[in-house]
């Protein structure tokens, strides 16, 4: 069973100040002129869809569709197709660099690492 305090958001809620963080991270998809299909999911909305999924250690394929982050393949999919992309390397390094510059970090706590 998951518990939220009452005026706080679920964690796999994105944050306005944790959004604008990561949008200018993700690649932007461009859309075929010919024959372009279905429209992509908002990346917000599969984002919280890959945290619920992460968060609640369900399987992929049991996201609730009532959630509105899409499905959980579609969340999956963009879960790879992001690592691949490299932004979670990326994020990662924007976020220590605002502890480092906040004075939150010494070096100690963190060292330098690769995700791959």
């Amino acid at each position: 069973m998951i518990f939220v305090r009452k005026g706080e958001d679920p964690p796999w809620i994105v944050a306005d100040s944790l959004w604008e963080r990561i949008e200018p991270l993700l690649p932007k998809a461009e859309r075929r002129s010919r024959y372009p299909g279905r429209r992509r999911l908002d990346d917000r909305k599969v984002l919280c869809g890959i945290l619920f999924v992460l968060h609640t250690w369900i399987r992929w394929e049991f996201l609730p569709k009532e959630l509105a982050f899409g499905s959980g393949m579609t969340c999956w999919r963009r879960l790879a197709e992001w690592h691949e992309a490299g932004v979670w390397d990326r994020l990662h390094q924007v976020l220590l660099a605002e502890l480092h510059a906040a004075g939150k970090l010494d070096g100690h706590e963190a060292p330098p690492t690769r995700l791959s």
